[in-house]
Formats: structure tokens, sequence, C-alpha cells
């Protein structure tokens, strides 16, 4: 379990031609009831991971797709404890990595060392925390290393160059790239410099390199993947699942997964 889970499943993705394909879902959006069959379908579907939001009142990483998702969750009765103990009441364990996309408040609260264990517990193999400098987070890196929880860390483009290699440098499972400016939120396309950012982190990073931000169309992962290992998918998926459209989110996962192949 824990970032070992997620290097070999990589590596078994990547080995057979893939690019990597993770979407996002917030935990609670339409009842904690459903959330073992959405990662059942999701996995079923070929993704390689799954980033699970935990909802909370001032996201602000969050566009407005995945700010509504949040409010809806919360309204359903949603906490990070909730989501814990239902991921350790599930029948069987997914067989596909789940990482938590929090912020620090919530885990604060709950206590950063009972927070990794609990996530151990529950089969939690990743964590992003994007409201987290990389000068503070020292507070929790420990505790996440002593449960193998992988510290997933995000590099913005705004960054200097130095500040964009350490952040590699540092980060666990993979890279997360984030390959707009703003928050998250479907775009029709991307910025001129995307590519050569993509590029850059590839040269400096010892894990895989994941493009998110603003995709959500197979056109853009096959655009991006290009310059990286795969991309991370979050308000088009939360949208077509708020309107019941699990076909299109297959046909996208799919789709963006055979690009890699193609490509």
């Amino acid at each position: 379990m824990g970032k070992e889970r997620i290097e070999q499943i990589f590596q078994e993705k990547q080995s057979a031609g893939q690019k990597l394909f993770i979407p996002y879902i917030m935990a609670g959006d339409g009842g904690l009831d459903i959330l073992e069959e959405r990662i059942q379908f999701l996995k079923d579907s070929g993704v390689a991971a799954i980033e699970l939001g935990i909802p909370f009142s001032d996201p602000i990483a969050d566009g407005p797709t995945i700010q509504a998702a949040g409010q809806r969750a919360l309204s359903n009765g949603t906490s990070l404890k909730a989501v814990l103990n239902h991921l350790q009441n599930f029948e069987a364990k997914p067989e596909v990595p789940i990482i938590f996309m929090t912020y620090l408040n919530p885990i604060y609260n709950y206590g950063l060392e009972k927070f990794a264990a609990d996530c151990e517990k529950a089969g939690v193999d990743g964590i992003i925390i994007p409201d987290l400098p990389m000068e503070e987070e020292d507070m929790i890196a420990g505790a996440l290393r002593a449960h193998s929880i992988a510290f997933i860390r995000l590099v913005a483009m705004t960054s200097p160059r130095e500040r964009m290699i350490e952040i590699a440098k540092r980060s666990e499972g993979f890279l997360y790239a984030v390959s707009v400016m703003g928050t998250t939120g479907a775009r029709q396309s991307h910025g001129k410099n995307v590519k050569a950012y993509l590029d850059t982190l590839k040269e400096n990073s010892p894990v895989p390199v994941l493009a998110g931000f603003g995709v959500s169309s197979v056109e853009q992962a096959n655009e991006l993947g290009t310059h990286c290992d795969g991309v991370i998918v979050g308000s088009k998926i939360v949208d077509l699942f708020h309107q019941r459209q699990d076909a299109e989110v297959r046909k996208l996962v799919q789709g963006s997964i055979e690009v890699g192949v193609k490509g």
C-alpha cells in the first residue's frame, strides 16, 4: 500500500505503453454511499489512480465546478473523518491507488499524526495539500513517511526554475504540474509556455509528471501528454458524474489512455 502501490501501478501502466490518467472526484458529492461503486467504475475504466477531494469551506485552489461539488458534499454531512471511516468500511479495499486532496486546516484540526495513521488504516496511498508551501511541509512530512503515504507536491508555472527543480526532487508518487495560472476548471486551451514548463519538470523529476488544472478533453490530454507522463482531470469528471453521464466519463478516460498508446 501507500507510495509503493502508486509506483507499482504506474509502472504497470507505463510498461503497457499507456499514459497515466487520474480523475478527481469529490467525496460525498451525491452521497458517500455511492463512493465505493464510483471508485470501482473508474478502476474498471482504466485509471491509474483516483484523486479524492475532501470538501472544505474555503477551497482556495478550486474553481466554481469543484466548489459547487464541495458545497453539495458538505450539505450531505461529509467530513474528513466521515470519509476515512467510510473507506475503512468498504467491502473490499480499492484495487486502485487512492489519493486525498485536502487542505491543511482539516488535517491540522484532525491531528497530524492521527490523520496519517488513519489514512494508512483506510488504504489511502497519497496526499495532496495545495495550501501547504514547501517551506512548511516538515510539519507533516515525517508523519506521512512513517505510514508510507506518498506526499505528492504541486508545482506552479509561475515558480522560479530553481524552486520547480527543488519541488520536483522532493515529490513522491508523482509530481502534480499545475498547467494553468489560477484555480481549477475546464479550459479550451493552455498557454504557449506549458510545453516548455512540462519539459523542464520531466528533465528534473525522479517521479512521473502529470499535468492538471484545465484539462477537459482527449485532445488536451494528447497534447499535454507528449510532454509529460499523463494528466489529471477534475472539473470535467465532476460535471459528467453530476449529470449522470457515466458513459462519457469512461469515454474520456479510455480515449486519453488510448491516445497515450498511439503517441
